[in-house]
């Protein structure tokens, strides 16, 4: 039976923890999967009188209590500094909490932020949440999106160097990122025909071949067969003006072709507030738009809006 929803602190030495408690102390529908020793030494720290109530399955809290659904970490958490033992605890709690949203005992998936650095100086080759979740789950695909009150914006790359950009922009990558899009905009967000502003590579989207033809023999047969098709889609667009107020009031998310294309807009319109979501999968993923915050772990100033953002937006689409 399908419960509440799932959250995960991420790395054990950052904010993650810290934000996970004081988002928890007043949601008792979630559950942090995580090692109980360090909610509770957690709490201490931020000085939050809550019992960890102990779980040998995903369930709520009880008042005046956070729910814990047990993962060991192999060595105690030094604030503010990274330890590779604890790599494998963190992908644990991934997976753990992955495998009851795909078997129905939980309904979403709340991730904090993990710090690739250390999972990869463990000798564990790990990429991201995104790539994680997607080959936990089977998917061969999988959609960034950002969400920042009511902008949207997906990508088409995520952690690409720049120089590889256009050769992974192809239109079978294309075709399989707008159809999830599309798909997930009407059954997560209940839009009904999702329109969709599709950006190009290239300044000017090209300026009609002369900054590049990537538009013209890639980007726009690929829209057109899928206008054919059904989807609402818009472009390939200039991105320096598709992100004008007049063009998004007319737009229900906008495809960027890759990272730094899209993000910089989003972030500088919500940062702290704005909410990561893994179209694809099988189950409901929101995280949160920021890192581990090292420098500032441990001293009670980390901000919770966009944790609680992410919480909001899973109960939101877990109740649609």
């Amino acid at each position: 039976m399908t419960t509440g929803l799932l959250l995960t602190p991420g790395e054990p030495a950052g904010i993650g923890p810290e934000l996970a408690c004081r988002v928890a102390a007043d949601r008792p529908e979630l559950c942090l999967v995580a090692d109980p020793g360090l909610v509770r030494r957690t709490l201490a720290r931020l000085g939050l009188e809550r019992d960890v109530l102990v779980l040998d399955a995903p369930g709520p809290a009880r008042p005046g209590s956070i729910a814990c659904w047990p993962v060991t970490m192999r060595r105690s958490e030094q604030v503010g500094r990274l330890d590779p033992a604890n790599a494998d605890y963190v992908l644990d709690t991934l997976r753990l909490a992955a495998d009851a949203c795909l078997s129905g005992r939980a309904a979403g998936l709340v991730t904090g932020p993990v710090h690739k650095g250390v999972i990869n100086d463990a000798g564990i080759a790990f990429s991201g949440h995104t790539e994680f979740l997607a080959e936990r789950a089977g998917v061969d695909r999988v959609v960034m999106l950002l969400v920042a009150n009511t902008l949207r914006v997906a990508l088409a790359t995520t952690h690409l160097p720049l120089a590889a950009v256009a050769a992974a922009i192809t239109p079978p990558l294309l075709t399989d990122i707008l159809v999830i899009l599309d798909r997930d905009l009407r059954q997560r967000f209940a839009i009904p025909r999702p329109r969709i502003a599709v950006l190009g590579l290239n300044p000017h989207a090209g300026e009609g071949g002369h900054l590049g033809r990537e538009e013209i023999e890639v980007i726009g047969p690929v829209l057109e067969a899928l206008r054919d098709s059904g989807l609402d889609l818009t472009g390939p667009l200039p991105a320096d003006t598709a992100f004008v107020p007049e063009r998004l009031g007319q737009v229900d998310a906008v495809l960027a072709m890759y990272h730094d294309q899209g993000l910089p807009v989003l972030k500088y319109a919500g940062f702290g507030q704005a909410v990561n979501v893994t179209l694809g999968l099988p189950f409901i993923r929101t995280s949160v738009d920021h890192g581990t915050a090292l420098d500032i772990a441990g001293t009670g100033r980390a901000d919770p809006g966009s944790l609680q953002a992410a919480v909001e937006l899973a109960m939101q689409m877990s109740n649609r």
